[in-house]
């Protein structure tokens, strides 16, 4: 199933695409209106979102709604640092021991479509293709062979960085966290279609040029390793997302550098996710708020 946020007639709620078609669940009161709900709901929304695909009620043309990202607030939004041997080779650092975790903060979320901003204090900015999951339920302390019970979807990431700004903290965060920052979508693939995610292609282009050809099979903290470690810390929520990390081929090591541009496209394809694609753009000028 693939699970969709989107806004239809200045009404936002969570359906399924089939098709070229969205299954508009807006008069169907067993399906949340928030994918968060949805997710904490678990198998009871999915039953209900199943039957609403098979009645053939409530469809509306692709093309005719605007989709969100998948879950557009997240409690806690985490990456990983250096988890392709390829991409550790092209930084010249060393393996780690243990997943480097940081934070994205969930305010760099966007959507498929919707621009990516190559802030006014650097031009260092770069693209990361990225597989990422999502918590279905409140989880802590899950063995990894109990892990991909508690992981209800996937989707496409972008972990886009600007990378003077990454290294001002050791945290990483800030250079993570600008606003636009975080492209997810476009949809939500639930664990069921997906099958093995540790045997999924990955490509970026930007623009017409490949940059980034792997498999998510070359990981070295697979997904349920993650999800164990992660929840020997911390209670996991229904919502809460993990990127992956990104393999070889980002702008920063690229000679001469490959840094983004205001008006190039980044796309990111994940076997079986579909398509994520982002344009570029200058900040706008007219983003204060104070």
């Amino acid at each position: 199933m693939k699970l969709v946020t989107f806004t239809y007639e200045q009404q936002t709620r969570v359906g399924a695409v089939v098709d070229n078609e969205v299954i508009d669940t807006l008069d169907n009161p067993e399906i949340p209106s928030t994918m968060l709900e949805f997710l904490a709901r678990g198998k009871s929304a999915l039953a209900a979102m199943q039957q609403q695909i098979e009645s053939g009620k409530g469809r509306l043309a692709l093309n005719t709604v605007k989709l969100l990202a998948p879950v557009p607030n997240p409690q806690k939004f985490f990456g990983i640092g250096l988890n392709y041997a390829d991409h550790i080779s092209e930084t010249g650092r060393e393996r780690p021991e243990y997943p480097l975790f940081f934070n994205k903060q969930p305010s760099c979320i966007i959507a498929e479509g919707e621009a990516i901003h190559l802030p006014k204090v650097s031009e260092k900015l770069d693209y990361e293709g990225e597989l990422a999951f999502v918590i279905g339920k409140r989880c802590r302390h899950v063995p990894e062979d109990q892990a991909h019970k508690v992981i209800a979807a996937y989707m496409i990431a972008n972990d886009v960085t600007v990378r003077d700004w990454q290294i001002r903290t050791p945290t990483w965060t800030l250079g993570k966290s600008f606003d636009t920052h975080g492209p997810l979508g476009a949809y939500l693939v639930t664990a069921d279609e997906v099958g093995d995610p540790h045997n999924l292609s990955i490509k970026t282009w930007v623009d017409d040029e490949l940059r980034q050809n792997a498999n998510t099979s070359e990981m070295l903290f697979n997904c349920y390793e993650m999800v164990a470690y992660l929840s020997t810390v911390m209670t996991l929520e229904a919502g809460d997302i993990i990127s992956t990390g990104t393999p070889a081929g980002v702008g920063v090591r690229m000679k001469p550098r490959g840094y983004l541009k205001a008006g190039q496209t980044v796309k990111i394809e994940i076997e079986k996710l579909g398509e994520l694609s982002n344009p570029v753009i200058d900040e706008p000028d007219n983003l204060a708020l104070y």
